[in-house]
């Protein structure tokens, strides 16, 4: 007869007391203080969200508040970064910031559409949506306009519209399609190489082309992200980074105006050409160093006078600190925490890769692309061409950042208790139809 491996018991036993469940249980290691920190972030959330059918949605109207929020403050501040140069230029003070608001207006209508509708079906849309934007991305390069040295618009009828923008959420789209399709496929290198790597290459390249590294970063983090939600082996991960730090090593080196910039924010000092690549993020940093805690008023900006180029685009988190201050920097700051730490519930609550891989992409994307811009404004970065989510000037990234909430908002509708989750506006009833369709022809045919 086999014997049954049981469980070891205890070697000690509680003095006094040698019978049989008697011993004594080993004193439990103290909690290390990562493991403390997320238990109280779990504790925290349950609290706050609430389990089971009594979930109460705070996800998603924190993921919503805080867009919204952000989305609020952009306008006001570039309605003041904005003015004095539109004033010199003799146009309307109020220009750019309508236009903003416009471009803001469109976008919450689209995000609130995209949030009730059943994310599965965006799966329909990911192939055109991603040839569209290579088309577009290539059409930069022939009929585009060159602002800044960059290649990244196209004019339609007086409003500039940055197909590089869309790219990010088509590509989130696609790579999210493809993946989940994959599946478990992906523990083979083949699988997770082809065809995702070969379209991500295509993209940054032509991004690469219309001279926007900026742009390309984005867009490599978002494949990364990708990859990384859907599963992908860990070491080729290392691979892909010492590529892409090789590949950017070499367009550094290869490019005198980039190596300006480099060096510059290197040494502080100017190129030898005597161009001082680092001016603007010198008085981006005079801006943030003049705002003090409060900062000098709304509207009160010194800098936004002619000493920082591109004060409402780029570097807008530069006149936010010098007008509100430190304060007003934490207060974005904490917005955007708020915006990851929500929609990173939405990622780890996913079960379906297709929602997890989407729902990680759009989250690495808006959050990545907030770090570099900050990072570029507080000079931790060199000065790199990507604006602000939500607040910085530009109706294409607004809408795009928009729409992709919208989808976040969506999978956070879907977590929600069924009594108090707002209902879908549109209703596909797509495979029901086919089949009565099936049928009633069946029926015709015997009739």
């Amino acid at each position: 007869m086999v014997s049954t491996p049981t469980r070891p018991q205890p070697a000690k036993q509680q003095a006094g007391n040698p019978g049989a469940g008697s011993s004594a249980t080993p004193a439990q290691p103290p909690a290390s203080a990562p493991l403390r920190l997320s238990a109280a972030y779990r504790r925290f959330w349950r609290a706050l969200e609430g389990t089971g059918t009594s979930r109460n949605g705070s996800t998603y109207y924190l993921i919503l508040g805080s867009t919204l929020a952000l989305t609020a403050i952009g306008i006001m501040m570039v309605l003041s970064a904005s003015s004095v140069e539109s004033i010199a230029a003799g146009k309307s003070p109020y220009g750019d910031a309508l236009k903003q608001g416009m471009f803001a207006g469109i976008g919450m209508f689209t995000m609130f559409v995209l949030s009730r509708v059943n994310v599965i079906w965006l799966k329909r849309l990911a192939w055109p949506a991603i040839i569209v934007a290579v088309v577009l991305l290539g059409m930069v390069q022939i009929v585009g306009a060159e602002v800044n040295g960059n290649k990244n618009w196209i004019d339609l009828g007086g409003i500039t519209f940055q197909p590089s923008e869309a790219s990010k959420l088509a590509l989130a789209l696609w790579m999210a399609t493809v993946l989940a399709r994959k599946g478990k496929l992906l523990s083979r290198w083949q699988h997770v190489a082809v065809p995702a790597v070969p379209m991500a290459i295509i993209i940054v390249g032509l991004v690469l082309v219309g001279n926007d590294l900026g742009t390309a970063m984005i867009i490599m983090m978002i494949t990364a992200a990708a990859l990384f939600f859907a599963g992908a082996p860990l070491y080729l991960f290392g691979i892909a980074g010492l590529v892409a730090a090789a590949g950017t090593a070499v367009m550094a080196v290869t490019s005198s105006n980039r190596m300006c910039r480099i060096t510059s924010w290197w040494t502080g000092e100017s190129c030898a050409n005597g161009i001082d690549a680092n001016y603007q993020a010198t008085n981006g940093l005079y801006g943030l160093a003049s705002g003090g805690w409060f900062g000098v008023g709304l509207g009160q900006s010194r800098q936004k006078y002619s000493w920082i180029p591109e004060a409402h685009n780029d570097f807008i988190f530069a006149i936010i600190g010098e007008e509100l201050g430190l304060v007003g920097t934490v207060v974005v700051l904490i917005l955007f925490a708020i915006l990851g730490a929500a929609i990173y519930r939405v990622v780890v609550a996913q079960e379906d890769m297709f929602h997890r891989v989407l729902a990680g992409a759009i989250m690495v994307w808006l959050l990545g692309q907030a770090t570099v811009n900050m990072s570029v404004v507080t000079g931790l970065m060199p000065v790199i061409g990507v604006p602000l989510p939500f607040i910085s000037y530009g109706g294409s990234a607004l809408l795009m950042s928009l729409c992709a909430i919208g989808v976040v908002l969506s999978l956070a509708r879907e977590q929600m208790a069924p009594a108090i989750r707002p209902k879908r506006m549109l209703k596909f009833k797509a495979k029901p139809a086919r089949k009565d369709a099936a049928r009633k022809k069946t029926e015709r045919k015997r009739a």
